[in-house]
């Protein structure tokens, strides 16, 4: 019998690491996320996890390291160039344009991708319906609760067509029935391929959505794995018992 063949890599980190100063915010860490995966990236306060995630999506230059997008090297490319290329993210805190309806919210990342207003509109519509918000589109995002918000942040890292999306806590301070909710909304978007990678301090998230989990203390990448692995190795529960302010 012939051996499986593995995954297609869709982005791949390469001994990353980030400086500022004489402090290393995110120390020699590699990974490879697959096609229609979900990497989950944890650890406690302070660990370098926000850093590593800007430095894939351009937001930090690289000290040293490499970021590799579907075979190509997009260590040195700015986050618009990443974002047209199929990277697409949200943010840990979600900064609506406020004076703009939900629709005009979505639109904006859609002219990345069509042009036309027409082609655009109608897709900033499909991203709305796919993340319950069809029915919001003519309201402002300012009057939007956070739940909404949260998920008007999806429809727009949704609206670039990503291959790969980057969840900057999408989880945090959603009450359970949101939150279920959002698990299972999250799981979807894989159904078509989507790779995920996914920062998250909600525990009940990661172990339910990751398929690899990825373990961060200072910098450093200190344990990796399945999430019974990782939830069960002494490393992570100490690092978890002593954490500092994030970096």
């Amino acid at each position: 019998m012939p051996a499986s063949r593995a995954s297609p890599s869709i982005l791949q980190a390469e001994r990353v690491s980030v400086r500022f100063g004489g402090l290393r915010a995110v120390d020699d860490v590699s990974f490879r996320l697959e096609c229609g995966k979900i990497l989950g990236l944890i650890g406690p306060n302070g660990a370098g996890k926000t850093t590593l995630f800007n430095a894939l999506t351009g937001y930090v230059p690289l000290s040293s390291g490499r970021v590799t997008y579907l075979g190509s090297d997009v260590s040195r490319s700015p986050p618009f160039e990443r974002t047209r290329k199929g990277m697409g993210r949200t943010f840990q805190i979600e900064r609506p344009f406020e004076g703009l309806t939900v629709l005009e919210n979505v639109l904006i990342p859609a002219f990345l991708r069509f042009p036309g207003r027409g082609d655009a509109e109608a897709w900033a519509g499909e991203c709305l319906e796919r993340v319950g918000l069809a029915d919001r589109r003519k309201q402002l995002s300012s009057e939007l609760n956070l739940a909404r918000r949260r998920r008007l942040e999806l429809a727009k890292a949704l609206a670039v067509k990503p291959r790969v999306l980057f969840l900057d806590e999408i989880m945090a301070g959603l009450n359970p029935p949101a939150l279920t909710e959002m698990i299972e909304f999250v799981l979807s978007l894989t159904l078509d391929g989507t790779a995920i990678l996914m920062v998250e301090h909600i525990m009940q998230a990661v172990v339910e959505l990751s398929d690899h989990i990825i373990v961060l203390a200072f910098g450093k990448k200190i344990a990796e794995g399945t999430p019974e692995v990782v939830t069960s190795s002494p490393l992570v529960i100490e690092a978890y018992l002593g954490g500092v302010d994030d970096a």
